[in-house]
């Protein structure tokens, strides 16, 4: 299993940045990628970001590419997520969560993703 911890969070205006952190811990060495999701409230969760924890292949939701860079720091065990250009349909709480091996690598399924941080809220105002 492996733990997932958020931070970076927080209420800007549009236009701004922020950089999101997730920080794994425990059966890091299980871990195929790690991914980004986010949900607004009243909708469902959505895929924003992933990448292969070993090559650093990355993909994106395609509302948010060109705005948004996933990142990763092996020695740390960190992923990041830098949000530019912030827009008030980015709003939502956002989850980082980790795809183990073993297992087909559908990027942008929830399912596909066993282990969940608590998730950090992002407000963006107009």
């Amino acid at each position: 299993q492996v733990q997932l911890v958020e931070s970076g969070g927080g209420v800007v205006q549009a236009g701004d940045s922020l950089r999101l952190s997730c920080a794994a811990s425990g059966r890091t060495a299980s871990m195929y990628a790690m991914g980004w999701f986010r949900q607004a409230p009243g909708k469902e969760r959505e895929f924003v970001a992933a990448i292969t924890w070993s090559v650093g292949f990355t993909d994106y939701l395609g509302a948010v590419k060109g705005r948004f860079t996933i990142s990763k720091d092996n020695a740390k065990n960190t992923v990041y997520l830098q949000m530019n250009s912030l827009k008030p349909e980015d709003t939502g709480v956002y989850y980082c969560a980790a795809h183990p091996a073993g297992r087909p690598y559908y990027y942008s399924t929830a399912s596909q993703y066993t282990d969940w941080g608590q998730g950090t809220q992002v407000t963006v105002s107009s």
